[in-house]
């Protein structure tokens, strides 16, 4: 345990010292919060933009960490020989995962804090329960986090910068996040009800807002955590 503790601990002060981790988790979603919620540019569909943007950019900033940076993060470690080294130290690589993982779910906590806050700032109140909440962000997290993985494991490391950044553009703009499902065309609007993103966007609009949360959105997020992880479980090379 105090390995897993101790690697956690490295993880969580390599991920703060990377300037490109910090502007995708913190920086991106903090200037799309506040800059939509004072240029009314979106068709929300609110009276007050931030009530739509907030939880959004909440589901945006769980779709940073555990799949843009953990991705591009491990493909990086892999490309260059870290996880061999890692894997074979008395750590293991099952104390190895289990404390990236708890690195994630760190820094989702300090997202979650600093977005909140500046959302409430703005004039956001919302409505949600813990009891929504978190386990729609752990099921996200384990969707997320194996579509990152399974990138990492199988590209090298520059393929892996590209193929998250551009996964990560394609999700934030289907995902309901900043633009309402409601204003995709049809057939769009349909393939973009199965992305996690979606599910995850669906639901924090729904529980923020006082809503009945679809179980569609619920299905597609359990879905993607476990058949994500799976694939990248089966298909992921440590060197």
């Amino acid at each position: 345990m105090k390995r897993v503790v101790a690697q956690t601990k490295v993880e969580l002060a390599l991920t703060l010292r990377r300037g490109e981790s910090v502007l995708l988790s913190l920086g991106i979603p903090v200037m799309l919060l506040v800059f939509f919620s004072f240029v009314d540019v979106l068709p929300t569909g609110t009276d007050d933009p931030v009530d739509f943007l907030a939880p959004g950019v909440l589901a945006l900033a769980v779709m940073s960490t555990a799949m843009v940076g953990l991705g591009i993060a491990t493909g990086f470690e892999r490309q260059y020989g870290v996880l061999k080294r890692l894997g074979s130290t008395p750590l293991g690589r099952p104390a190895l995962l289990v404390a990236k993982t708890l690195a994630i779910l760190a820094v989702e906590v300090l997202q979650v804090a600093v977005l909140a806050g500046v959302a409430v700032a703005l004039g956001w109140r919302p409505s949600s329960s813990v009891a929504v909440f978190v386990p729609a962000t752990l099921l996200a997290t384990v969707g997320f986090a194996g579509l990152g993985m399974l990138m990492a494991g199988r590209l090298r490391g520059e393929a892996v910068l590209a193929a998250a950044n551009g996964l990560y553009l394609v999700l934030l703009l289907l995902g309901g996040m900043v633009i309402p499902l409601a204003e995709l065309p049809g057939p769009l609007r349909a393939v973009s009800r199965a992305l996690p993103a979606a599910a995850l966007s669906d639901v924090l609009h729904a529980a923020s807002n006082a809503g009945a949360v679809p179980g569609r959105a619920w299905l597609v997020l359990a879905g993607w955590a476990v058949v994500a992880p799976l694939v990248a479980a089966r298909t992921f090379r440590w060197e």
